[in-house]
């Protein structure tokens, strides 16, 4: 009788398929994603340069130095200030205009290709035109003149100066949010909310209890991305501000960049990348265990 094999050997037909299939994806990813973080993670441990005296260990030195520096306190204090005042309006506002849009068949097409414009201009532009708008003698000014409204000097003020990045990383995240949304909406079948209606449920009671548990998937999605956009903001910043007035839109990325690149210190600005990557991973966890629980 001849013997049956029952644990099939990786190097059969299956399995041989499969790996050479999946091997260009995964040496990509371990040479342009895996082995880029080591790297950092390894110099956030290290001083020195890439000159010809080179880098040296120096243990945990430079989170001391993070943890110890009011200005990189400072700049941690504005992310999450900017992540927070952007993010939540980055979902609120395209939602409320995915639920409209998802009841104009007349005009969706056409209004859902104006919002999504700012999505596919580049920010670099974009931050040119806010910056533009926002002068002291800009277009905005000149628009609260007209009502009596001294100028106020936006980009110049400790107070007003993050408004600005705000709005514009609200207008650039909101079209690509609503298209999102506007597609999970339509991938909710309608016979929910006509066993709504029959249980007499009001608009209200139909979007709390139909519309946003339909949209858990499409809303995890949606938070995650627009979490990550805000977090890596760098070109506002550089285009716009600075990180000025006195360190007030200065935030994390545009500050790695400083160090990195202005002061040549890599080690401590991989110290600082490595923190934000840490933040990154932490608020990706956060936001799947509370969006993900059925």
């Amino acid at each position: 009788m001849p013997k049956i094999y029952t644990n099939k050997s990786w190097l059969d037909n299956d399995t041989f398929a499969a790996w050479t299939f999946l091997a260009p994806a995964l040496i990509l990813l371990g040479i342009f994603v895996i082995w880029p973080i080591a790297y950092l993670f390894y110099l956030s441990f290290t001083a020195g340069s890439f000159t010809s005296t080179g880098t040296y260990w120096v243990g945990l030195k430079n989170y001391w130095r993070l943890l110890l520096n009011p200005d990189f306190l400072q700049v941690l204090g504005n992310t999450i200030y900017f992540t927070l005042a952007t993010v939540i309006p980055s979902l609120i506002i395209p939602l409320g205009l995915a639920v409209l849009l998802n009841r104009s068949l007349a005009l969706r097409g056409m209004l859902r290709s104006a919002y999504f414009l700012p999505s596919i201009i580049s920010l670099v532009a974009a931050g040119l035109g806010f910056r533009w708008l926002f002068q002291t003698t800009g277009p905005i000014n000149g628009f609260l003149n007209s009502f009596g409204i001294a100028p106020i000097p936006w980009l110049g003020d400790i107070f007003w100066a993050m408004p600005v990045l705000i709005i514009l990383s609200i207008w650039k995240q909101l079209g690509f949010n609503m298209v999102v949304f506007l597609a999970g909406l339509q991938a909710i079948p309608p016979s929910r909310y006509e066993a709504a209606e029959l249980d007499g449920a009001n608009a209200w009671q139909q979007f709390w209890y139909v519309t946003l548990p339909g949209l858990r998937p499409t809303l995890i999605f949606a938070t995650i991305t627009t979490a990550i956009f805000t977090l890596r903001s760098f070109e506002q910043v550089y285009v716009i501000t600075g990180g000025g007035p006195l360190n007030s839109t200065n935030l994390l990325v545009y500050y790695i960049y400083q160090e990195a690149f202005g002061q040549f210190d890599f080690g401590y600005a991989a110290a600082a990348a490595t923190v934000l990557l840490a933040v990154t991973l932490v608020l990706v966890y956060f936001q799947l265990q509370t969006w993900g629980e059925e």
